[in-house]
């Protein structure tokens, strides 16, 4: 299994989330992973974490990773602000605190695929009921994508894979 650093920590990667695959929001706002995203993302009652990420994407992640990663950088901040090394720095704590209360939402997958958009998430997201999205497995999450903006991320990252993928992996 992959390892990752979280916290200064090595943790160990559960799953290596690849592949692109189409899907279409229902009317209802609702659209059906493949099992292999659905696992990846999912606990033992099919919980996820339901994420903002860039406008156009949304992102699931496994509650118990997200959480961890949560903790461990809350964690930090609240020492930071325990000791007083944040005091000229109010305006980007609220700033921070904005952010991480819309940021994300733990949600439900029905029938263990299914999941429902929340209203907040579907504007972030930006694509209407009946029309397509992109799941993209990004190795420790699947994003879904707004198509036209995949599209732009596209254009800007893949010139960059060759380099990325030889400092990753070097």
């Amino acid at each position: 299994m992959p390892l990752l650093t979280q916290g200064g920590q090595a943790v160990v990667a559960e799953a290596f989330i690849t592949g692109e695959v189409r899907r279409t929001l229902d009317e209802r706002f609702r659209l059906t992973l493949t099992s292999e995203f659905a696992q990846a993302v999912t606990d033992d009652e099919g919980r996820t974490i339901l994420a903002k990420e860039r406008f156009g994407c949304v992102s699931l992640w496994q509650a118990k990773d997200w959480q961890r990663r949560l903790e461990d950088g809350l964690g930090l901040i609240r020492q930071k602000i325990a000791t007083g090394r944040l005091e000229q720095r109010w305006g980007d704590v609220q700033r921070l605190g904005r952010l991480l209360s819309t940021r994300y939402e733990s949600v439900q997958l029905a029938n263990r695929s299914r999941l429902l958009i929340p209203e907040t998430f579907r504007d972030f997201l930006g694509v209407p009921a009946n029309q397509d999205v992109v799941l993209v497995g990004a190795v420790v999450c699947v994003e879904i994508w707004n198509p036209y903006a995949w599209l732009e991320a596209q254009k800007v990252e893949m010139p960059e894979f060759e380099p990325l993928f030889r400092g990753l992996s070097d």
